[in-house]
């Protein structure tokens, strides 16, 4: 039954991603045929100053925004589980970013980091707090970044909520009746049947977070300032469409699929085990 879809998905995916890959043993500039390079789009891929930049600031994106998103979707998930006086309101307005496109939500990001009269800076000014220039400092941007993806933490909320509903309600009642207090519930019930939920949500995450930094990076700072938001993603794209060297931006998918991959491999090592057995 599922034999035609999975035959559509390798022909659509699968083989264009194996091209790709093929692409980065040859030069090719999509007008000439491809001509074989061997290793050397590799050594002049590696030995570029942008390379390390941008993989340090896509390490850097994922290392901080996976576990901020993985923590906001869990307490926010935690706050809105039982039913309350305008439970849903505030669940659809959690749920509502996650369906905007990423090109609208960076223009809107773009007026809400605006240093003079965005609504985040006038925020921080009425509270006499600091008010950065966030897209103008290396430092700030970044940070500018991770915050916008904190507030598309939709479906990991969605699929959390759904965790705390497939625990029992048994297990807390005899909790309650041992006399245990919210943190030792928490600790010792909530955590340990949500482990596979958040497992699969921080996977989801690490793979989506290196690919999410393009639209934020190209559209609100075109890489900069100084570099500071040039990330893998968005090399690749000047690579392969601004430069016409495909063999490059295929050497840097290549390494990008690599480390997703190397991460996924840790990850997976660290949180072996982390099933409902555990519990």
């Amino acid at each position: 039954m599922l034999l035609p879809y999975l035959l559509f998905s390798i022909a659509l995916v699968g083989l264009p991603v194996l091209i790709s890959f093929g692409l980065a043993f040859f030069k090719y500039d999509a007008i000439s045929p491809p001509i074989w390079n061997g290793l050397f789009n590799f050594t002049e891929t590696f030995s570029d100053p942008l390379f390390k930049i941008a993989t340090l600031n896509s390490l850097f994106f994922v290392g901080l925004a996976v576990p901020l998103r993985l923590f906001g979707a869990l307490l926010l998930a935690l706050l809105l589980n039982q039913p309350r006086r305008g439970t849903g309101l505030f669940r659809a307005a959690i749920v509502l970013p996650t369906v905007i496109p990423d090109m609208a939500y960076a223009l809107i990001a773009l007026w809400f980091f605006n240093p003079f009269y965005g609504p985040l800076n006038i925020i921080l000014k009425t509270l006499h707090l600091p008010a950065p220039f966030w897209l103008t400092d290396p430092t700030t941007a970044k940070l500018a970044l991770v915050l916008m993806s904190l507030l598309q933490i939709g479906e990991g909320f969605v699929l959390l909520l759904a965790g705390l509903k497939d625990i029992s309600r048994d297990y807390f009642d005899a909790a309650a009746v041992d006399g245990c207090g919210r943190w030792q519930i928490f600790r010792h019930i909530t955590l340990p049947f949500l482990r596979p939920w958040l497992v699969l949500l921080t996977f989801r995450d690490v793979i989506l977070s290196f690919q999410s930094t393009f639209v934020p990076g190209y559209v609100m700072t075109g890489g900069g300032p100084y570099y500071g938001t040039f990330f893998l993603p968005l090399m690749i794209y000047e690579e392969a469409f601004d430069r016409f060297r495909f063999g490059n931006g295929s050497v840097l998918m290549l390494f990008m699929f690599l480390l997703t991959m190397g991460l996924l491999l840790v990850l997976y090592m660290l949180f072996k085990g982390w099933g409902h057995d555990d519990a």
